[in-house]
């Protein structure tokens, strides 16, 4: 519905396919190299201490500036980017006692703004390397309302808020954060009932890319394995196993659909749709068992290519989708131009203003991804996402003009990036061609438009 009414970026790309390094490129517009943020611990205020967040932006303009759920990633709130004080409704992640870890109180449950500590690891508990301490299971399907869960809470209190808000004499700018559909895949069970298992399809490519650095899709993630129910990392998947995970993520994102369908009708229903915008957007994608990985963690196209939909009041024509190549750095300056408020000159994306009236118009040659590895004594990986290939380039980080691996997906050819082309001598001209590209980096993409 929400779809029907603005447009699919079709090909939207995070700077970096893990939750707090993503988010926090929304909300600064920056790039993790300018915030430093490649991790779930560090703050942006620490290297970019006056920066003017998205949130800040609108707050300046006049707007009340309200946030709930995540936003920002677990402890590291930024009070600065709100009128009033940051919040998440507290509530259990399982439904099943004997869901959470070892029969103990649930540890994985988001808590209040109060509760600091505990909420350091909300939602997440892995570092840059996908490590994690012990959780519950790894999925429920339990026959309750969906205000068990945190995101029930959340989009309740997000149709209360937004009653409150239409009251006021005053724009607003209203943040709402899901966590569903990340693991526990965890969703009441009528929106598991939703999905056949026997209709649900395994990963058309269970294995590792043909040719590709040992280190640029992790085999065995940290992340999933921290959960009940699991085998060890040694051992494969039952297809059951995968199945059930599969369907588990499916009905979170039901779930999710959910209550994103109860704000926006709420927002019908206190007729603020005609001068509202609404975007939607993800922190990264998700693997389930492409690559023989899950979760995120990489700059494969599963992982950085991610949800992005965007609302806005005097469309010229609704329903439409894009293909052009946009950056989670552009939701801020292009929120910014469309409400009509200045935006920093630093910001490092570019607004998708013009492709609301013509999607189809020339626009980014080349999308920038990254990821950082431990091995090699620190590698990062610098993608780009061009319309017919991902090339990626993994540099030292001590010194970042020594490449120790490259990668060419031709995706045209090869839309699920299973074989590296980048060593074939056939593709040589066209590694050169993209090298040349790639060291222009994203400033390069912004001089061409």
């Amino acid at each position: 519905a929400l779809a029907r009414s603005g447009i699919v970026f079709e090909r939207a790309y995070v700077q970096q396919a893990i939750c707090s390094p993503s988010r926090t490129a929304v909300m600064t517009g920056l790039r993790p190299d300018t915030t430093k943020v490649w991790d779930l611990v560090t703050s942006f205020r620490t290297a970019q201490p006056d920066t003017i967040t998205l949130g800040q932006a609108f707050i300046n303009a006049g707007y009340f500036v309200q946030g709930m759920g995540k936003i920002y990633h677990g402890k590291l709130n930024d009070e600065a980017s709100w009128s009033v004080p940051w919040g998440t409704p507290k509530a259990d992640t399982y439904a099943l006692a004997e869901n959470t870890s070892a029969g103990e109180p649930d540890a994985t449950a988001p808590a209040t703004p109060t509760k600091k500590k505990k909420n350091a690891a909300a939602g997440e508990g892995v570092d840059s390397e996908g490590l994690s301490k012990a959780k519950g299971a790894a999925f429920e399907s339990a026959d309750v309302p969906d205000n068990t869960y945190t995101d029930g809470k959340t989009a309740e209190l997000a149709v209360t808020t937004l009653g409150q808000l239409s009251k006021k004499d005053q724009p607003f700018f209203l943040a709402v954060g899901f966590a569903k559909p990340h693991l526990p895949f965890v969703a009441p069970k009528k929106y598991w009932d939703l999905y056949d298992p026997a209709t649900i399809a395994p990963p058309a490519n269970p294995f590792y890319p043909k040719d590709a650095p040992s280190y640029a899709i992790r085999k065995t993630n940290g992340e999933i394995y921290a959960y009940k129910g699991i085998p060890p990392k040694t051992e494969p998947f039952s297809p059951e196993l995968v199945g059930t995970l599969r369907h588990g993520y499916y009905a979170a994102v039901s779930y999710t659909d959910a209550q994103i369908g109860k704000v926006l009708a709420e927002l019908d229903r206190l007729d603020l749709r005609k001068n509202t915008i609404v975007i939607l957007w993800s922190d990264h994608g998700y693997k389930l068992g492409e690559h023989n990985a899950w979760c995120k963690h990489s700059n494969a196209e599963n992982d950085t290519n991610s949800p992005l939909i965007l609302s806005a009041p005097g469309m010229k024509t609704p329903g439409i989708r894009t293909k052009a190549l946009v950056e989670f750095v552009d939701i801020y300056p292009t929120l910014a131009d469309l409400a009509g408020i200045p935006a920093p000159a630093y910001l490092e994306g570019t607004s998708a203003k013009p492709l609301l009236d013509n999607p189809d118009r020339p626009w980014k040659n080349a999308a920038y991804s990254q990821y950082p590895r431990t091995e090699k004594g620190g590698l990062m990986g610098y993608s780009m996402r061009t319309d017919r290939y991902r090339f990626t380039v993994w540099v030292k980080t001590t010194d970042k003009t020594q490449a120790d691996a490259t990668e060419l997906y031709d995706h045209q050819l090869d839309p699920q990036e299973n074989v590296n082309l980048a060593n074939d001598p056939a593709h040589a001209a066209e590694v050169e061609r993209l090298m040349v590209q790639w060291r222009a980096g994203w400033q390069g993409t912004r001089a061409a438009l």
